[in-house]
């Protein structure tokens, strides 16, 4: 089975693991990439990693940095040289690059395929009406990243097979718990984390830490964290926050209002290499988001991350955080600051209860959220398409 996989996602090192796993399945893969993308955070240069089993190949992107209306010009010159049974576009329907590999793919006799991340219903003006219709049309196959976008798809109209299967999972060598937390396998073979080492934080002793990481902006509802973690009284705790963002300034404010900034910590210099020593340093991760005019969480992938770290999590309960979390956390309704502080006391109070979810949560993520199982259910699609 030959595949050709068109996904900008896999310029980052990291995300190459799950190509691997694809090809270590039997499939003949190709992989196309852009030798950079322009993100709004920053242009991310290709990164070549994980590269073993499959073919990377880097090609031109026009309209770089453009979400809608980017393509690859030689795409059509790569598909009648590689012939594939499956063209699997990793981006959304409407989006121009679909609609050109799924056109492209056609002619050569290929099956397409579809991922969509999109949990919220939006009409879309022309040309990308008539992109997202042409790609429903010719597509009998699409994999969606959360329940709610298989919701969306439907009431848009498209009537294909749909899988539920996150874009990406972790390495669980990598994201993986502290030495010092012996019940899970293998754990005390690993040499220490710096965090835990050098300061004694979290399951070592010392504070009662609390964390969180990624963007500061409104919707993740980090006010609501600060506001909870101020309700703790004179409990020892403090948190850490690790990212970038618009809302930096406000939050630091708020940390001064509250009369917390001395146990507030702003870490906006963390490599994406320290975050597992990042999470494992922490008593409890939580991800407090809240819904949006035009946004709602899709997946949550620091969730996971926590999780395959031993690491307790609380979230919130908007869009796809409670299907993440499952049973290996706490749920609070989002921009509850009474309820989100309730859980946290009820962590802090009960060491069996975050050793429970740390081991739930470890173990979901074995199951469901590994780059293996992610490969593992993806080539299930390719296998059922052909």
């Amino acid at each position: 089975m030959k595949v050709l996989l068109l996904s900008k996602a896999c310029v980052v090192g990291a995300y190459q693991r799950k190509l691997e796993e694809i090809a270590a399945r039997g499939v003949a893969l190709t992989v196309v990439v852009p030798p950079a993308w322009k993100d709004p955070s920053g242009t991310r240069t290709l990164e070549k990693k994980y590269t073993r089993g499959y073919r990377l190949l880097v090609s031109p992107m026009r309209f770089n940095g453009h979400f809608h209306i980017h393509f690859y010009p030689e795409l059509a010159r790569i598909l009648r040289e590689l012939r594939p049974d499956i063209v699997h576009v990793d981006e959304e329907p409407w989006d121009l690059v679909t609609f050109h590999a799924v056109r492209h793919a056609l002619q050569v006799g290929a099956r397409p395929l579809f991922f969509t991340w999109q949990n919220l219903r939006r009409r879309y003006p022309f040309p990308f009406s008539y992109f997202q219709r042409f790609t429903f049309h010719h597509c009998a196959h699409a994999i969606a990243g959360n329940a709610d976008a298989v919701n969306v798809l439907r009431a848009k109209g498209y009537r294909g097979v749909v899988r539920v299967i996150p874009q990406f999972g972790v390495d669980p060598e990598i994201f993986q718990p502290p030495p010092n937390l012996p019940r899970f396998a293998g754990a005390e073979a690993r040499p220490p984390s710096r965090s835990h080492t050098s300061t004694g934080e979290g399951w070592g002793g010392g504070s009662f830490t609390v964390g969180y990481a990624g963007r500061f902006t409104r919707e993740k509802g980090i006010d609501t964290l600060l506001r909870a973690v101020a309700q703790l009284g004179d409990a020892d705790w403090q948190l850490r926050l690790a990212g970038s963002g618009p809302a930096l300034a406000h939050l630091q404010r708020l940390a001064h209002e509250l009369t917390i900034a001395e146990r507030v910590h702003f870490e906006t210099q963390i490599a994406s290499t320290q975050m597992p020593d990042f999470y494992r340093a922490l008593d409890v991760f939580v991800l407090p988001s809240r819904r949006a005019h035009n946004w709602v969480e899709q997946f949550g992938r620091v969730l996971i991350e926590a999780m395959a770290c031993g690491v307790p999590v609380i979230g919130s309960d908007t869009g796809e955080i409670p299907n993440t979390i499952g049973d290996a956390g706490l749920i609070f309704h989002e921009d509850d600051v009474s309820g989100l502080q309730a859980c946290l006391v009820q962590l802090m109070r009960d060491e069996s209860l975050r050793c429970a979810l740390a081991e739930r949560g470890r173990t979901r993520v074995l199951q469901n959220f590994t780059q293996a199982s992610i490969a593992e259910q993806t080539v299930g699609v390719y296998q059922q398409m052909v």
